[in-house]
C-alpha cells in the first residue's frame, strides 16, 4: 500500500487518467466530426443530383432511366402527384415508390432512413418537389451511407488500438521522467535518514540543476550547518558552564573539608568569608546564564515592550560605576534617546558594556547617546589597550576572555558581552567594535521595533 502512495505512482496515474480522459473526449469528437463530414459530402452529392434532375424536369426533357451518383449504392426516382413512378434509375426499374416522405412547405426535405423498400440502409434521402408541364413531380435521391459507416468504423478501430498504446507511452514516459526527477530527493532522504546528532557534519548531495530540488538540497545543507554550529556552541557552552560552576564549588568543598578535618586549627570566620565570595560568584554566574538563556530565546515580547529612555539608563549606570572605580566616567556626550524595548534587559546590556570598559580602561571611560529619525545609538569607549582585530569576533562568545591569565574575580565569567549581544539582537539592533585606540563599542537600536 505504501508503494502505491508514492509521488511517482500518483503522478504517473494522474497523467494517465488526465491524458486518457482527454484522448477519449477528443476521440469521440473526432469520430463525430468525421461522420458528420462524410455525411455532408454524401448529402451534397445527392442534393446536386436532385437539382440536375429538377432542371431536366422543368425543361420537360428528362429521360425515363436516370443516371445515379456514386454507383449502384444510390437510388433515384421521380413520382407524380398520384404516387406513380414516372422515371427511375436503372437499379430501380419496375420497383414501387421507395419512400413516402413528402417535401415541406419549402418544397424540399432531407431525411436519414435505416432502410428503403429497394435497399438496405442507412440512406440519406433528398426529397424535392418540381413543377412540370404535366403537373408537380417529386424527385427522390437516396444516397447510401454505407461508406460513411465503413470509414467511421475503421477510424474507431484505429482509435481503440492507438489510444491505449499512446496511454502506455505516456505512462511509461511519465514514470521514467518523474523517477529521474525524484532520484535526487531519494538520495537526500537516504542521507538525512542516517544523519544523527553525532553526524551533523555530513551534508546531503546537491544536484547540479538549479531547480526546486537543487534549492531544497542547498536549504537542507544550510539547515544542517546551522544545526551543527548550534550543537557545537551548545556543547562548548555546557563544557564551559560546567567548568565555571565546578571551580567555586570545588573551592567551597575543599575549604569545608579541611576545616572539618582539623577543627582545632580552623579559622571559621575566614572560611565563611571565602565561602560567601564563592557563593556570590555562583549566584552571579547562574544569573548570567539565566539572563543569557532568556535573551537568546526570542525577540522581546510585545507585552514587555515599552518606551525606554536609554539616556536615563546610561546616566544611572554611570553613577553606579563612579562609586566602584577610580576611572573618570565621561557622560558629556549623552543626549536624549528613547526606543521601544525591555527596560530590564537594556539596563543589563548597558551595565555589562560599562563594566567591561571600566575593567580594561587605563584612566577614562567615555559614553555617548544620540538619536536620529529612526535609530538610537549608544557608544561606550575606553582608553585601554583595545582588542586585536582577530579577536573582535570572539569577545561576544560565551565565557570568552581576552586575557586567560586574568584573575576570575576581576575578569568575570566571560558572559557579559555575550548577554549584551543577545539583548541587542533581541531588540533588532546591531553591535560593532573598533579600536580608537582603546576599544569602542557602538550599539544601534531601532526606535520602533519591527512587528
Amino acid at each position: 500500500m505504501r508503494r502505491w502512495a508514492t509521488v511517482r505512482v500518483r503522478v504517473t496515474l494522474g497523467a494517465v487518467v488526465v491524458v486518457g480522459v482527454c484522448l477519449a473526449a477528443g476521440g469521440a469528437v473526432l469520430v463525430r466530426a468525421h461522420r458528420a463530414s462524410l455525411t455532408e459530402d454524401v448529402e451534397t452529392a445527392a442534393r446536386l443530383r436532385s437539382r440536375d434532375i429538377a432542371a431536366t424536369i422543368t425543361d420537360g426533357t428528362f429521360p425515363k432511366v436516370l443516371a445515379v451518383p456514386r454507383g449502384e449504392g444510390n437510388l433515384v426516382q421521380v413520382v407524380d402527384a398520384a404516387g406513380r413512378v414516372v422515371a427511375a434509375s436503372a437499379n430501380l426499374e419496375g420497383d414501387t415508390r421507395i419512400n413516402a416522405t413528402e417535401p415541406g412547405a419549402s418544397g424540399y426535405a432531407v431525411r436519414t432512413v435505416d432502410h428503403l423498400e429497394s435497399g438496405e440502409g442507412p440512406f440519406r434521402v433528398i426529397v424535392r418537389r418540381v413543377p412540370s408541364p404535366s403537373g408537380a413531380l417529386t424527385v427522390y435521391v437516396a444516397a447510401s451511407l454505407a461508406s460513411v459507416a465503413s470509414s467511421t468504423d475503421s477510424l474507431i478501430r484505429l482509435l481503440l488500438f492507438g489510444l491505449p498504446l499512446l496511454l502506455l507511452v505516456v505512462g511509461a514516459t511519465t514514470w521514467v521522467v518523474v523517477g529521474r526527477a525524484l532520484r535526487p530527493v531519494e538520495s537526500i532522504r537516504r542521507e538525512v535518514e542516517v544523519i544523527g546528532a553525532q553526524d551533523l557534519h555530513r551534508r546531503v548531495p546537491e544536484p547540479r540543476a538549479g531547480d526546486e530540488i537543487g534549492r531544497l538540497a542547498r536549504t537542507m545543507n544550510a539547515m544542517l550547518a546551522r544545526l551543527e554550529d548550534s550543537t557545537e556552541r551548545q556543547r562548548r557552552f555546557m563544557a564551559d558552564a560546567s567548568h565555571e560552576l565546578r571551580s567555586p564549588l570545588t573551592g567551597i568543598r575543599s575549604q569545608l573539608e579541611v576545616d572539618l578535618a582539623h577543627p582545632e586549627s580552623a579559622d571559621w570566620q575566614t572560611t565563611e568569608r571565602d565561602v560567601l565570595v564563592d557563593a556570590i560568584r555562583l549566584q552571579r554566574l547562574v544569573d548570567d546564564l539565566l539572563t543569557l538563556a532568556t535573551a537568546e530565546a526570542s525577540t522581546v515580547d510585545a507585552a514587555s515592550r515599552e518606551p525606554v529612555d536609554l539616556d536615563e539608563i546610561v546616566l544611572t549606570e554611570a553613577r553606579r560605576l563612579r562609586s566602584r572605580t577610580p576611572h573618570r566616567i565621561d557622560t558629556t556626550q549623552v543626549s536624549g534617546g528613547q526606543l521601544d524595548g525591555n527596560r530590564d534587559q537594556l539596563t543589563r546590556a548597558v551595565r555589562n558594556l560599562l563594566d567591561n570598559a571600566a575593567r580594561h580602561a587605563r584612566t577614562t571611560v567615555t559614553m555617548a547617546v544620540t538619536e536620529t529619525d529612526d535609530a538610537v545609538t549608544l557608544v561606550v569607549a575606553d582608553d585601554g589597550p583595545g582588542i586585536p582585530l582577530e579577536l573582535q569576533r570572539t569577545v561576544f562568545e560565551r565565557f570568552a576572555r581576552l586575557d586567560d591569565a586574568r584573575a576570575r574575580d576581576n575578569g568575570g565569567a566571560g558572559l557579559g558581552l555575550a548577554i549584551t549581544r543577545e539583548v541587542v539582537m533581541a531588540h533588532h539592533g546591531s553591535i560593532s567594535i573598533e579600536n580608537s585606540p582603546g576599544a569602542t563599542f557602538t550599539v544601534t537600536f531601532p526606535i520602533r521595533s519591527p512587528a
